[in-house]
């Protein structure tokens, strides 16, 4: 129906122009709220009627007039109707809505996808310090970035995926200090384990049982492979540097562990020491005082940041040398924008609120044709874990909390993909397990997933027989049934799909090309899982309506097809999320 769609909106604004020369660019069609109105409404003639000193309605009838005239409108919509202070619903044609089915089925995977815009965008995220595995707000973060790279790729976007963390610092030392300990055999409630709860150093020691399988492994002398580094262990006790490296290795090791349990995958892995190597840090720094944007002041170094909206200036070095932490990350975005992406999106923790202001003023202090408001973020809050009606805090294995890791293995990577995207980024998540591992309708995962699975069932009955062994097919058999099935659908005359049933069900394919532009622009896959719930009640309510496998083989082969393309908007949906399409459950 997009097709139809377009050819509409053409019309409409070439009349629109006629009444206002540049009218015709701002027209737009919006979706009734209330089915009844009809399927589409335009809201031009209240817009113009200040300008053209006219009644609302006196101009709505003028443009039905003129629009039932043009050949878009006397083909596909049935009835034009003006309603309250002067909309105009239109009410299309059954055959305008049954293009949607042959839109769908020719384009399969592609449906709803833009083509190639010639334009690269960055998305930075997870960017975890390699000082322990995944946890859970990692996992949420993993969710939001993989699935906001999908939705830029269905705009036609050229997306670079990139994971950015510290291999150095005090985190590390942190880190390596507490893997010497252990191999040590000094453990966490010994004397000798630092505890001082005001010392800052100590009270982050690092306690979970994975800091001593680091230690074993160690001592062992084992190799370490993760997608960005290897390192092999002498087993020298004294040797701190080897440990520090092969306690980052480790766990750079495990999280890649973590997000292939998840299935994400990056394009790069950015070190942030790399950044003070390279000279980069230093280089930023100078052009900050070159721009005449930093002051010294009480032996620091100070960025005039509220000459860029920030409530104050920031220190950028301090007394002791040291850089304050949002100066490598100035250095860092602009290396962003020297590698061409102009288009830059970061997903992180509601905790770094405070440093978008300072980073986005560095970028503009630092006078390098950066625009103002690069880069985007997306903030995201952290998530609480239920199981039984309880939170759960620990994980015994992270020492202080539940890891990625332990969320897929309690439920599946499905539930935990689905269930993190379900809510805006920046509002608080309870992952319920026992929700989660649920076999019916209030699991949302489920409820879509059965649906495709329930589509599959009927079109497989189609292509083998009512006795068919379903389960017998394995993953390549379903894929050449959906494919053989598909194909022998594309060319169905559509005719009987003009029921209220079935016309509901293809008004909601329609959307899916729409919502998928604007869940791009918000950054919100979240809309993608309301979207894919709202797809899968409309077929659940399509097939108690409806029986699909009846003798009269016109209507049965229109709504096979009608389901069909159902199950592949599923699928494309789904597939976005990082979410399977089971065709069996």
């Amino acid at each position: 129906m997009l097709t139809v769609k377009n050819e509409l909106l053409q019309a409409l604004a070439a009349e629109l122009e006629q009444l206002q020369p540049g009218a015709g660019a701002r027209a737009a069609f919006e979706s009734p709220k209330v089915a009844a109105h009809g399927d589409l409404a335009s809201t031009a003639a209240m817009q113009l009627s200040k300008a053209l000193k006219k009644n609302p309605r006196e101009v709505a009838q003028g443009l039905i007039e003129a629009l039932q005239k043009t050949e878009p409108f006397s083909r596909w919509v049935s009835a034009l109707e003006i309603a309250g202070p002067g909309f105009i619903n239109i009410r299309l044609k059954p055959q305008a809505k049954q293009e949607v089915v042959r839109e769908v089925l020719a384009q399969a995977g592609c449906y709803g996808q833009r083509p190639a815009r010639g334009e690269r965008v960055l998305v930075e995220f997870v960017s975890a310090n390699p000082t322990g595995p995944l946890h859970v707000g990692h996992g949420r973060q993993a969710a939001l970035g993989d699935a906001i790279c999908n939705l830029y790729a269905t705009q036609g976007w050229d997306v670079y995926r990139e994971f950015y963390y510290n291999d150095a610092g005090v985190q590390i030392n942190t880190l390596a200090t507490s893997t010497h300990l252990r191999a040590q055999g000094v453990k966490p409630g010994d004397a000798r384990w630092p505890t001082d709860p005001d010392n800052p150093v100590s009270k982050n020691f690092y306690n979970g049982d994975y800091i001593a399988d680091i230690a074993a492994d160690f001592m062992a002398g084992k190799t370490v492979k993760a997608d960005d580094r290897a390192f092999t262990a002498s087993g020298d006790i004294d040797d701190f540097e080897g440990m520090r490296q092969f306690a980052v290795a480790y766990l750079r090791h495990e999280q890649d562990l973590d997000l292939q349990a998840f299935a994400v995958k990056f394009d790069n892995y950015y070190l942030e020491s790399s950044l003070y190597t390279s000279g980069k840090v230093d280089a930023a720094v100078q052009k900050l005082k070159d721009a005449g944007k930093t002051y010294e002041a009480d032996g620091a170094l100070w960025l005039k940041s509220t000459d860029y909206g920030d409530d104050k200036d920031r220190v950028m070095r301090k007394s002791d040398g040291t850089y304050t932490y949002f100066v490598p990350d100035v250095a860092y975005h602009i290396t962003k924008f020297e590698r061409g992406f102009k288009k830059v999106v970061n997903i992180q923790g509601t905790d770094h609120h405070g440093t978008i202001a300072r980073v986005r003023a560095g970028l503009q202090a630092a006078n390098v044709g950066i625009p103002q408001g690069y880069p985007d973020y997306v903030l995201h809050t952290m998530v609480r874990v239920v199981r039984g009606g309880q939170e759960v805090k620990i994980s015994k294995r992270a020492g202080s909390y539940v890891t990625l890791r332990d969320l897929i293995e309690w439920t599946s990577k499905d539930a935990v993909r689905f269930f993190l995207l379900s809510r805006k980024p920046d509002t608080e998540y309870v992952f319920d397990i026992d929700l989660a591992l649920a076999k019916n309708n209030d699991n949302p995962v489920y409820y879509v997933q059965y649906a495709h699975a329930r589509i599959c069932s009927v079109l497989a009955k189609f292509v083998l027989g009512q006795d068919a062994k379903l389960e017998t097919l394995d993953k390549s058999a379903w894929a050449a049934l959906l494919d053989k099935v598909s194909e022998q659908l594309k060319g169905a005359n559509l005719d009987a799909l003009d029921t209220p049933a079935s016309q509901a069900l293809m008004l909601q394919l329609a959307k899916y090309p729409e919502m998928l532009t604007a869940a791009a622009q918000d950054f919100a896959p979240h809309d993608v899982t309301f979207y894919l719930r709202d797809l899968a009640a409309s077929y659940h309510s399509y097939y108690d309506a409806e029986r699909i496998l009846v003798d009269d083989e016109a209507v049965k082969t229109a709504r096979l097809a009608l389901v069909a393309a159902t199950a592949q908007v599923l699928r494309n949906g789904l597939a976005l999320l990082g979410v399977s399409a089971p065709e069996k459950m």
